[in-house]
């Protein structure tokens, strides 16, 4: 039995890309960024925070053999693709994007005004080579109601986007200040702090950006700072 461990990854520590509409940190090594000693978290591969400038993004691009879950934070994200799926991401509205066979994809920014701040996770699927799919659910009544709740699942939870993979789960919670949660237990459970501050036992305060892994480490408590915070967490094998 592996000995249980709390990693904690600062904000300032990830690889970063700037392109001059594009500023994108990345808790995992990606594109030009590689260490491979950063690759993944359990079954987690990307975990990007981007932020995207005003009437700019990423142009019409393809991906393969990937669940994608997309969680915007700010603003507003334009969504287009191959299966025909077009629509405007806004907070609270939690995306998937079913790679499997192939598909292609544009993500881009409508406001000329406004930047837009989202996150974006890959998770491996349990099965390759399936037909594309896409998904798109808002559950801001349920993270209204608080504590934590299941955004994307490969288990069939209630009121979340379904993954291709049955051993993760998203959970997100937009915690009210002082807000004390359980992290869920898993093998591997990636803590993201995307807004705010907490505090997490066995790790200390944690700053808006910085992010925990977790490895067989049971559930220690999560407690949101005084401004409150949004937090995503993926629990898988």
């Amino acid at each position: 039995m592996s000995t249980p461990t709390i990693d904690v990854r600062r904000s300032a520590d990830r690889f970063h890309t700037e392109a001059g509409w594009l500023h994108s940190n990345h808790s995992f090594s990606f594109s030009r960024h590689y260490d491979p000693d950063n690759t993944h978290h359990g079954l987690l591969l990307v975990n990007n925070d981007d932020r995207v400038d005003p009437g700019t993004g990423f142009d019409t691009h393809p991906h393969r053999d990937m669940e994608i879950i997309t969680w915007v934070l700010d603003g507003e994200l334009e969504h287009s693709d191959t299966l025909h799926n077009r629509g405007i991401l806004y907070p609270g509205l939690a995306q998937r994007m079913s790679a499997g066979t192939g598909i292609w994809h544009s993500e881009m920014n409508p406001s000329g005004s406004e930047p837009v701040h989202f996150v974006q996770m890959w998770v491996l699927p349990d099965t390759e080579s399936i037909e594309p799919g896409y998904q798109q659910l808002d559950i801001n009544a349920e993270l209204e109601r608080g504590g934590l709740v299941p955004i994307a699942s490969g288990q069939g939870h209630d009121a979340a986007i379904s993954i291709r993979q049955r051993d993760a789960v998203l959970w997100g919670g937009r915690l009210t200040p002082g807000e004390t949660v359980s992290v869920p237990d898993a093998a591997h459970t990636h803590v993201f702090i995307a807004v705010g501050s907490v505090a997490l036992e066995g790790a200390g305060g944690l700053a808006e950006g910085d992010a925990v892994r977790l490895t067989g480490a049971g559930s220690p408590r999560l407690t949101a700072g005084e401004s409150g915070a949004e937090v995503l967490i993926w629990a898988t094998a």
